[in-house]
């Protein structure tokens, strides 16, 4: 008898145990899950239209290009929150579902052996080639550009000049080629790792002028307050696109997503509010040294 009392004691308490258990997971509040978050910038089109196969659950993590005002606003990665390049990966994690923009730190060598590994895409003005596309695949282009040359305000070159002028240029780049095969300096080029070596060496007299991106040129000119400027535009007719690897399960909603952005007024929408105040000036208004 004592025995079954025990038990029937027992079971009440659990099943008292259980009912406040279960009252005070009811009465919890619910844990905050962090809000999708696209910087400052203007997210358009219909949420998760997209289907993105990502190194990072709920991210897109992307490759950029510093420095690049206009394209990456901001000096450091954990500093940049808008600027063309950046709100277009903004609009393609918010199609796809995303909640935010990551951004990871890749060399340009590194990205163009195809092996690099920890990024979705690089959007980072690269020139699509017939040689790159054989080692990585490109996205729909979403850009186009020349080749333009900076100087140091007061600088006086003109497409026969340049030819006897020190020139820089960027590692890796398109640029290089191209000046070698068409402008054919008398002078070996000076080659530089990145973009602020480059400059750095303008600023310092090492180098007469360095050629490299139009629009990024004018922008470092515009950035500079007369410091620099832009004398001169190679009209290379290049095409810039993202870069995914060979595996990458993206490429085909990535090209997607840049069409549509073309067809609903996205990629003129980030033109007009990033690259336009950028670039202090009209990039046609150049003098053409390929003519």
């Amino acid at each position: 008898m004592t025995r079954n009392i025990f038990s029937g004691a027992f079971a009440g308490r659990s099943a008292l145990r259980s009912a406040v258990l279960s009252a005070l997971l009811i009465a919890a509040p619910a844990v905050a899950l962090a809000a999708p978050d696209y910087g400052n910038c203007e997210v358009t089109g219909e949420r998760g239209s997209v289907k993105l196969q990502t190194v990072e659950p709920g991210v897109l993590s992307v490759r950029p290009v510093l420095p690049a005002p206009g394209w990456w606003n901001g000096d450091s990665l954990e500093t940049v929150k808008d600027g063309f390049e950046y709100c277009l990966a903004a609009n393609m994690a918010y199609r796809a579902g995303l909640d935010r923009v990551v951004l990871v730190n890749r060399s340009f060598a590194q990205i163009l052996t195809g092996r690099s590994q920890g990024f979705d895409i690089a959007l980072s003005e690269v020139t699509i080639t017939d040689a790159r596309k054989k080692v990585v695949d490109f996205t729909e282009p979403y850009f186009h550009s020349g080749q333009g040359v900076l100087v140091k305000a007061g600088t006086k070159l003109d497409k026969d000049s340049i030819k006897n002028a020190r020139i820089g240029v960027r590692q890796g780049s398109t640029t290089l080629q191209y000046v070698n095969e068409h402008v054919k300096p008398t002078e070996d080029l000076k080659v530089y790792m990145d973009n602020s070596s480059m400059y750095a060496a303008l600023a310092a007299n090492q180098i007469d002028a360095a050629i490299y991106d139009t629009v990024n040129v004018l922008a470092r000119a515009h950035q500079s307050k007369g410091a620099f400027e832009v004398v001169g535009n190679y009209d290379t007719k290049e095409f810039w696109g993202g870069l995914v690897n060979k595996d990458s399960p993206n490429l085909e909603a990535f090209n997607k997503m840049i069409k549509d952005f073309k067809q609903d007024g996205t990629i003129a929408r980030l033109t007009e509010k990033y690259l336009v105040p950028s670039l202090g000036t009209d990039p046609d208004k150049v003098p053409d040294f390929t003519r």
